[in-house]
């Protein structure tokens, strides 16, 4: 049984109660990410996430860390493009402790500037680290180029230039304006007493802002560009994308199961062509990015640096397959119980269900119970998955990226 509770304090709690489990996933979601911020402080959401980690007023870095392992839990963080996240998992009895340490984190980080010179070289080590690794990399510069000027493509871990201009300043004054309590949705999955738990939030939050400015970002149309970084690497790695659709989208669930037949399985289309049969790649996928406003949909394919041309050529082949011929009967059926069952068996750990309830009723507030979810995927029809094939139909107007070892006119290819 799902619950939903509006605090006095202005933030909302959705909690699930499992009785036989003997722990619980809590986790305190804030909605700012790096879609919320300017290109002067692009990375600051991630920065203090890090920060949020080194010290409070009562506790030390490393009085966290031990007071997590006092209640035998495990904690973390991240941050999206629309969305950070703290969480943390122990035995039920030790919860309530389990959610004063991330209270007095997220309400009395120190923000140290010692610290924060420290945690800034983590960083740049960080994005040294992504773009060192050409799959990664390549995933930033696709997210960028293909939503162009929108804030969601900025990068999460922001550039060396901007995080040299974050000063405590600038870090505290963003902390501020986002942390507010209107923009907090705690989340808690597995067995807990949720009165016990909404007193503890309602007094320990009282610290921050009620509320924000209203965020409405600018959106700018699609324009095709295409990026070729070439570095000294063994491997060409291509992504090719399109603006699709967002979560809340009524197609959400068609979309879904098309890129599970496209590209998002072993017996995917895409893999068994382009891997299976031609032997071009050894990874190979599709996916969508899907925001609360926006997403876009991307293959990826990791290929010798002489079977980009052809890898394209593929792909374009099986783009047009699918939204010429549709899917068969058989392929949908086997793509819903793949789906229905990736989607089960994650509800039935306590950290992915805090994770779901969480992330739906920030970014969408709503709740989806399971028997919707998978009514709505059995209701998907052949003509759906058509209908929605038509949104990445035309390959010439996809944007390109690719990490490579060897430069190529990857704009001729793709517009080819």
């Amino acid at each position: 049984m799902i619950e939903i509770r509006r605090l006095n304090n202005g933030a909302s709690m959705i909690m699930e109660r499992t009785d036989f489990v003997r722990s619980a996933a809590l986790g305190i979601w804030v909605r700012t990410g790096s879609s919320h911020e300017t290109d002067e402080v692009s990375g600051v959401s991630h920065f203090i996430e890090h920060m949020m980690f080194k010290g409070t007023g009562q506790r030390s870095a490393r009085q966290i860390a031990e007071d997590v392992d006092r209640i035998g839990g495990s904690f973390n963080a991240f941050t999206g493009k629309e969305a950070t996240c703290y969480y943390i998992k122990t035995l039920s009895s030790n919860i309530y402790q389990g959610a004063e340490i991330l209270l007095d984190m997220i309400t009395g980080s120190r923000f140290d500037t010692e610290e924060m010179n420290k945690e800034r070289q983590v960083i740049l080590e960080e994005i040294k680290m992504v773009r060192d690794t050409p799959d990664e990399d390549v995933m930033d510069e696709i997210s960028e180029a293909v939503n162009g000027k929108n804030a969601i493509g900025r990068t999460i871990l922001g550039t060396p230039e901007s995080l040299a201009g974050i000063d405590r300043e600038k870090l505290t004054d963003y902390y501020r304006r986002e942390y507010s309590r209107d923009s907090i949705v705690i989340a808690i999955a597995g067995n807990f007493d949720p009165d016990r738990m909404a007193a503890v939030f309602e007094k320990g939050l009282d610290v921050l802002n009620r509320d924000k400015p209203a965020f409405a970002p600018e959106v700018y149309p699609y324009s095709q560009e295409f990026r070729v970084k070439v570095k000294d690497i063994e491997q060409t790695h291509i992504c090719l994308a399109t603006p699709s659709i967002s979560l809340g989208d009524d197609r959400y669930y068609a979309f879904v199961l098309m890129n599970s037949i496209f590209g998002g399985s072993m017996s995917s289309r895409l893999f068994q062509n382009i891997r299976e049969e031609r032997g071009l790649a050894y990874s190979v996928a599709s996916m969508n990015a899907f925001a609360s406003r926006s997403g876009f949909f991307n293959i990826y394919a990791g290929v010798a640096h002489d079977k980009a041309a052809e890898t394209i050529g593929a792909i374009r082949d099986e783009v047009d397959r699918l939204c010429q011929d549709g899917v068969t009967e058989d392929e949908l059926s086997m793509a819903k119980e793949q789906v229905k069952s990736s989607f089960i068996f994650g509800l039935e750990n306590i950290n992915s269900r805090m994770f779901n309830l969480g992330k739906n009723k920030l970014l969408l507030d709503r709740v989806y119970e399971t028997d919707e979810v998978l009514q709505s995927f059995d209701a998907v029809t052949r003509e759906d998955i058509l209908d929605v094939s038509a949104l990445i139909a035309d390959v010439r107007n996809y944007t390109g990226a690719t990490v490579t070892g060897k430069e190529f006119d990857l704009e001729g290819l793709v517009k080819g």
